[in-house]
């Protein structure tokens, strides 16, 4: 049943020591808001960190053309290796392991691109079908480049939603018109969008490669080469990586030791580093916060052996008067239960509010919308009360052990 005398006398105890139950509050409530913070801040980093990532496929093995560094079988170093549309041909079928696969053909930017009297400069990026696959683009409208594009060199265009508006006043439909690219007509079959916002990638329009390769004079050359690899796992996508590279080494005819005849990105590698990097991360901030809410229950419990000090005559007259222990023990764990849950509260309310407060107004490249999971939070906060009973239970066990002939000589 409630006890209102029982309360009454707790209030009256916090009164009579403000300030020492203040600072042992304000401990308790620091430790849970530290770990509120310290958990939203490691998710807004995690998020960033993923975005970037994410803005194209995390199993994906890029190829750049490069430079030999290294003479090799009479060849001297220096050598520019150019890779060509036999190249992904031969990776097609000669690896395994690949799911997805597409060469690009980059025209950077200055090319003009216009529609009636609408115009802009913007990059042009010839790729096969399976790109879109590996840049994770997001369609708008219309339809993205298909096989027949890059079969019949067609010259279709994928534009971005900010092309789109730049060319397309008032709302004037898009697809199925033409645009002049570098004087060129090309008929809009798409538009797409960057779910990541990356100003880069929206301010490019894509053409099969094919098309680009005869239209803008790039022969059969590529600029690079990209296949995606599936559930494979780390250790997987580097055996796929060293094939891959130790066949276009003979291809090419340079060392295979050589890092700079052709450049290699494993986004698988490197993904699964930074998810093992931000494990580290989590534990870390999980000691670094527990290890604050500890010191927090310390001190609650420091307080309560304090305070079971200086009522230990009181205490006494409460058992000569017929007070049983069990009495005792339940009024000094419900002080030690309602500083500690109240503190916790607050402490909770305090980190949730400052996360949700900052969460929109924080939206870097590589920190993002940072936030705990409420399940956590509270969890950590009734882990914490069921601390703060425990850590007044021992001051209790000496209250009740106090004999009343003892007490009552205590000075």
């Amino acid at each position: 049943m409630f006890d209102l005398d029982k309360w009454q006398e707790i209030f009256n105890t916090i009164e009579k020591n403000k300030m020492r139950t203040f600072l042992t509050g304000f401990s308790v409530a620091w430790g849970i808001f530290m770990l509120i913070i310290l958990q939203g801040a490691g998710v807004g980093l995690q998020k960033g960190t993923e975005s970037q990532f994410r803005s194209s496929a995390t199993n994906a093995i890029w190829i750049w053309n490069g430079q030999t560094s290294k003479a090799y079988k009479g060849s001297n170093s220096g050598r520019q290796i150019q890779m060509k549309n036999e190249d992904y041909d031969f990776l097609g079928t000669h690896i395994d392991g690949i799911d997805k696969i597409s060469g690009r053909y980059n025209l950077w930017s200055g090319n003009i691109i216009s529609y009636k009297k609408e115009s802009g400069a913007y990059s042009i990026r010839g790729i096969h079908t399976d790109y879109q696959t590996v840049e994770m683009l997001t369609l708008v409208k219309g339809r993205f480049l298909n096989e027949h594009d890059q079969r019949y060199s067609r010259k279709c265009v994928l534009i971005s939603k900010l092309v789109d508006e730049a060319l397309f006043k008032h709302g004037e439909e898009s697809v199925g018109k033409y645009v002049n690219i570098n004087g060129v007509p090309f008929k809009v079959v798409g538009v797409f969008d960057d779910d990541d916002g990356r100003d880069d990638n929206m301010q490019v329009v894509y053409v099969a490669l094919s098309a680009a390769q005869r239209v803008f004079g790039g022969g059969r050359n590529v600029n690079g080469i990209v296949v995606t690899v599936g559930d494979a796992t780390a250790e997987e996508a580097i055996e796929i990586e060293n094939e891959m590279k130790a066949k276009m080494a003979a291809r090419h005819r340079f060392d295979p030791t050589d890092e700079r005849a052709l450049f290699f990105w494993n986004s698988v590698e490197e993904f699964t580093r930074f998810r093992k990097l931000f494990a580290s991360i989590s534990l870390f901030v999980w000691v670094i916060g527990i290890g604050t809410i500890i010191a927090g229950v310390v001190g609650v419990s420091n307080i309560m052996m304090i305070v079971v000090k200086d009522r230990t005559k009181e205490i006494g007259i409460r058992k000569a008067l017929g007070a049983t222990p069990r009495s005792i023990v339940s009024l000094v764990l419900q002080e030690a239960i309602l500083i500690t849950a109240f503190a916790g509260y607050i402490g909770l309310v305090l980190g949730v509010g400052l996360l949700e407060l900052i969460s929109d107004r924080i939206d870097t490249p590589f920190f993002r919308q940072p936030e705990v999971n409420i399940t956590v939070a509270i969890g950590a906060t009734a882990l914490l009360v069921i601390a703060g009973a425990l850590a007044g239970f021992i001051p209790a066990q000496r209250a009740a052990s106090i004999k009343p002939i003892e007490a009552l000589r205590d000075e």
